[in-house]
């Protein structure tokens, strides 16, 4: 089958046609996870830890270019290299870490999507898990038509969720010099506040979607052909820092009008994502509240969605092996039954998942930072020295910060 042709004349139209995954793995990044953490963060800890927010946003678009750079350089993902190059004994236990990870994300996401039914629609929680098994399903169904329009789908929930903050800014009147602080200086305050800040490193820098990310730039490549490599490559620096701003913007949302209206406030729940949604009623009027669960419910859905086609990805690249989307969703989503079935603390689920998932960030960040500085393998996308330096000390960081939790636990 031959690349899909494109006129000489790219520039605006045909670029457009490379934008979309960045959209897709942004997604990850404003999952029901980031509310947990945040929402938490704020309530506790005011505005404090906003700079951890900005810092693990910058991480993560460096983090995404990387990852689309890798798929657009070598035509591989980074699960498809990590599968040619491992020794064929360590393959399949990465390959389940990997899998791991993935589901333990897919456990907020999904998690966070049927809260959001409870929420807006007074569901139960199985019942709106329920629900969001079968929307998913459906939307997942594009994936095998056309994933330029299941890019497009996501992308637009992206800007949906984005759109919402602004308004939940509005209402909510954050403290704009306690914001710039918070953001510009770095803080804690005891054990607890490194403990979120660990949760939310690890619900904003998101090993799936790195794995994703690579695949998605991959099949954009194979689809157009790779005589429009150096165009594909600089609409994907747009796409990113497109796309990661928008990111960025609603979780540096999230957690000042968590510090805004719940820290310090006698009045206020604690910092749960129920609580949240009970809270804002009184405080801020229902509007306020119904527009945060819209918001739990958009995210949610786009984020267990985009868990989905991450697993999926992440088989095919480990051990080339693929089952059907159907089915994967099945699996994925049982843990998430289990949990609700059992009644357990949805927000301290929530948070707790995305402190484990901090922990296998290394797992892919490592293995993306020794296969972009390759020269063998990049030749002209090879890292230059400033981003291979930036690069490996996001890997310190992230591996420094998982130690001090480990030692002091």
């Amino acid at each position: 089958m031959h690349p899909t042709a494109l006129t000489p004349r790219t520039s605006r139209r045909a670029r457009a046609l490379f934008l979309g995954p960045a959209f897709v793995a942004a997604i990850g990044y404003i999952d029901p996870g980031n509310y947990a953490t945040n929402i938490q963060a704020g309530a506790d800890f005011g505005y404090l830890l906003l700079w951890v927010v900005v810092w693990a946003n910058l991480m993560a678009a460096l983090i995404q270019m990387l990852s689309a750079k890798l798929g657009l350089a070598t035509g591989e993902s980074l699960a498809s290299m990590l599968g040619n190059q491992l020794p064929s004994w360590a393959v399949y236990p990465y390959w389940i870490q990997a899998e791991i990870l993935a589901m333990a994300t897919d456990i907020a996401e999904f998690i966070g999507a049927a809260l959001g039914f409870k929420l807006l629609f007074g569901f139960s929680l199985m019942e709106g898990a329920m629900i969001t098994a079968i929307i998913s399903w459906a939307v997942l169904s594009l994936e095998s038509r056309n994933f330029k329009t299941l890019q497009i789908v996501i992308g637009t929930m992206l800007l949906s969720v984005a759109l919402i903050y602004v308004v939940e800014l509005f209402y909510s009147h954050p403290h704009p010099a306690s914001v710039f602080e918070g953001a510009l200086i770095p803080g804690f305050d005891g054990r607890d506040s490194v403990f979120l800040a660990a949760g939310i490193l690890g619900a904003t820098v998101m090993p799936h979607v790195i794995y994703l990310h690579s695949a998605m730039t991959k099949a954009e490549l194979t689809k157009y052909g790779k005589q429009h490599r150096k165009s594909m490559f600089r609409s994907m620096k747009w796409d990113v820092a497109i796309a990661m701003t928008i990111a960025g913007f609603v979780n540096l949302s999230m957690l000042a009008m968590a510090a805004a209206v719940f820290y310090g406030n006698p009045n206020a729940e604690s910092g749960s994502i129920e609580n949240a949604y009970e809270t804002l009623t009184p405080l801020l009027g229902q509007m306020a509240a119904q527009i945060f669960g819209a918001s739990l419910l958009i995210a949610g859905l786009a984020s267990t969605i985009v868990g989905t086609l991450a697993g999926q990805e992440i088989m095919s690249g480990f051990v080339k092996f693929r089952i059907p989307i159907a089915l994967r969703r099945a699996i994925t989503m049982t843990p998430s039954f289990i949990i609700i079935y059992l009644g357990l603390n949805v927000t301290q689920v929530l948070v707790y998942s995305q402190v484990v998932l901090s922990f296998g960030i290394a797992f892919a960040l490592v293995p993306l930072m020794l296969f972009t500085s390759n020269k063998r393998l990049m030749r002209g996308y090879v890292n230059p020295a400033w981003v291979n330096w930036l690069g490996w000390s996001v890997v310190a960081v992230v591996v420094s910060l998982n130690s001090y939790l480990l030692l002091t636990s």
